[in-house]
Parts: C-alpha cells; structure tokens; sequence
C-alpha cells in the first residue's frame, strides 16, 4: 500500500512508456515517466494522454534511465524497468504464446527486434519451451548492437555511443536478465542499417496500409537480410511488428532512405565542366538510367560539384558497373551511397559560394 501511494516511475523511449502510463492510470496510481529529449513527439502526447508526468532528459534512453533511477531513489517511487526483470520478460512472453495459438502451421524461424532485450527472451523463453526446433533470431539496428556485441564477447557490455535513429531499439547495454535467457535460447542476432530499416517500413506499408515506427520494422528488415544471405526458400519466416509511434513529419526522410534500403537507387558525387552541355553528356554517358535527384554546387568556374541519385534496377552489381563506366569516361566520382553524412545533410548543401 505504501509503495502504491509513492506511484511509480521509469524510463522509456517506446511502448514500455505508454504501458506504465496506461496501468498506472487504470489503476489510480501517479506515475513519472522519464523519456530521452530526443522522442518523437507522438510518444510523448501519447503518454501525457494517459496522465502520467512526462520528464524529457538527455539524448538516449541510457541518460534517461540514469535520471528515472536517481528520482527513484529520492521519491521512494518503484521503477520499473522496460526489460530487465522476470515479470516483465514474462509480460512481453505473451507476444509468443499468442503466435503459437493464432498462427495456423508451426514456424520455422521468428524473427524478433532487439532493444535492451525483453522482447526477445521472452519470446525466447515461450517458444523454445514448446517447441525447441523453431529458430529464434534476434534483429538490432547496426548503431546500437549491444546483444550482438554481447553474443560476439560473451559478456555485457556497455556501448560508448548509439545512434538514435530506432529510437525504440536505441540501448547501450543489454539487460542482465535478458542476456542470461538469450545467449541460451537465441539462435542468432542480425544486424541492420538505417537503410535497410527504411525499406522495411516501405513493405509493411505497402502490404499492410500500417505504418511502422523504425524500431517497429527491425525484424522485417532482418528478414529480408537473413532470405538474401541464405536464399530460402518455402519455409515458414514470422516477423515481429513492435511499433508505430513515428512522427509524421520523419516519414518524409524514411522514404528517401527506402530506396537505397532496397538497392533501387545509388547515390553519387560526380564533377562536371562548369560549361553549357556538360549536364546532358552527363545524362548521355548515364544511359537509360533515370535520375532521381540532382543537386548542382558551385565550385569555380572550371567545374560544378553534382549531387546524384540514380535509379538502379539490378542492385549493387549495376551500381559498381555504373560507378566503373562514368570513371572510365573520365568523371571523377564518389560513390555515396553508405554515407550516411551525404545522406542526412550533404544532399541539401545545394547553390555553393558566390562567384569570386
């Protein structure tokens, strides 16, 4: 009763937040819950909605954490952790019973996204006591692979830097808990790029009208990674969808990313004569190829700096023809296509300095 009427607290940048703050509210409780300054906005709203307080600090979940536990200890509020504790991991177990009851045939591999772990184990933990054949693969994204890390050393460790773009999967530790359950029960963790997520959230759109937060498409993306490596085929795949709390104005730079996700587009950087024509021998010497953006620098007055993308058709294999051939006629060009500063912020450095 005491703990009851201190309330409760934690820390979370996806659905563990809105859970507690719907819980506490169903069940009169006052609840704080502490989210990184970078969350979509959707997520916050939502939580508010629920009348928890809502307390925005630092940049990741990790800074969060840190001050949901410090106001934990000074209020003498419980917090309760969005992965590493039994119960919670028995809480998130329900996603795999309720797969085992619903899907109609047995499931040869599921694949599961992986932020601080509880997603995963609990899955784990369900599926492989009923069925030990089934495959259960984890899916991170490549800027904050701490299980795969933690797989790759056999130990916890904590990450120095994260990036946030799968806010929702952004961890720098794997949770004690988890990782015990998951080195044992986990077949495999994947590791996949901001790209390959963009493209992800592009096919659970397209086949279901749905759209997807990034940490939500993790494990599509991972999938579709695993069915490329391995070529398989006529096996039961099950991906986990975990979310959709995605601000719409972020859906504008998930679709530019989505072709170079899906290998349809290369992005490159290539200089041209700063003379009248130069532009069309371009487009000439690219052949049937369409151009998808064009963004023109000033440099001097000898040659323009271009910004390109260029749709693809055969994938990677026409991109390393495309980059070769353009060489071989004298350009001279950058292949931008995994750079992820050309993609996030050189790609509208258009106009260049003024004429000297």
């Amino acid at each position: 009763k005491k703990e009851q009427n201190l309330g409760v607290i934690t820390a979370s940048a996806g659905n563990h937040a809105q859970g507690v703050a719907l819980a506490a509210n169903h069940l009169n409780l006052q609840s704080i819950i502490v989210m990184p300054k970078t969350t979509p906005e959707i997520k916050i709203d939502s939580v508010k909605r629920m009348n928890a307080e809502v307390i925005l600090f630092g940049n990741t979940y990790d800074d969060a954490k840190e001050h949901a536990l410090k106001l934990s200890a000074e209020k003498g509020m419980c917090y309760i952790s969005p992965y590493d504790h039994p119960l919670v991991i028995a809480g998130q177990a329900t996603v795999g019973v309720e797969l085992l009851e619903q899907h109609p045939s047995t499931p040869d591999i599921i694949f599961v996204p992986v932020g601080g772990g509880g997603l995963v184990a609990g899955i784990a933990a369900h599926i492989k006591a009923n069925n030990a054949d089934i495959k259960i693969i984890g899916v991170e994204p490549d800027e904050a692979p701490c299980m795969h890390q933690a797989f790759d050393l056999g130990e916890r460790i904590e990450l120095e830097q994260i990036g946030i773009f799968a806010d929702g999967a952004a961890v720098k530790q794997a949770g004690e808990e988890n990782y015990r359950i998951a080195k044992e029960l986990v077949d495999e963790i994947l590791l996949v790029s901001v790209d390959e997520i963009c493209a992800a959230v592009k096919d659970i759109f397209e086949d279901t009208r749905s759209i997807p937060e990034p940490a939500g498409a993790l494990a599509l993306a991972g999938l579709k990674q695993y069915i490329a490596e391995h070529k398989i085929k006529d096996k039961e795949l099950v991906t986990i969808f975990s979310g959709a709390n995605v601000n719409f104005d972020r859906l504008r730079h998930i679709a530019e990313l989505s072709a170079l996700g899906e290998k349809k587009e290369a992005l490159i950087a290539i200089m041209i004569p700063e003379s009248p024509g130069s532009f069309r021998r371009l487009c000439h010497d690219l052949g049937s190829r369409l151009i998808t953006e064009f963004n023109y620098r000033y440099a001097d007055k000898r040659m323009a700096h271009v910004f390109a993308g260029i749709q693809l058709k055969q994938g990677s294999d026409e991109k390393s023809a495309l980059v070769k051939q353009l060489k071989d006629k004298g350009y001279d060009v950058v292949d931008l296509s995994n750079d992820t500063v050309a993609k996030m912020h050189i790609r509208y450095m258009v106009g260049g300095h003024a004429p000297q």
